[in-house]
């Protein structure tokens, strides 16, 4: 059974040279910037429990020709940021109350 959806997933490598799976979960462009929110991908059970939440937001820019994503340092801007995504996510995946 094909539901036509397939996870769009990004590898982030870290300052370690490990790399680390995630999924796209939205992307933003408005006039502060281009950025992403991601979910790190699961392998283990116990892990997705206690991070069920979490997710990250990166900022994309281009470097040398070519798009990387870069950790947001303003925190008021981290803010603004999450306040949107997680808007975006609660009005696609939860209907509003009935009056």
């Amino acid at each position: 059974m094909d539901n036509g959806f397939e996870a769009d997933l990004i590898t982030l490598i870290d300052d370690e040279g490990q790399e680390h799976e995630f999924e796209i979960i939205d992307e933003l462009e408005n006039d502060d910037g281009h950025f992403m929110a991601l979910v790190p991908t699961q392998q283990d059970p116990e892990d997705m429990a206690s991070d069920a939440e979490t997710y990250y937001i990166f900022e994309v820019v281009e470097e040398n020709g070519e798009e990387q994503l870069q950790e947001l340092e303003d925190d008021a801007m981290l803010d603004k940021l999450a306040d949107i995504f997680e808007t975006r996510f609660n009005d696609a995946y939860y209907e509003a109350p009935e009056d």
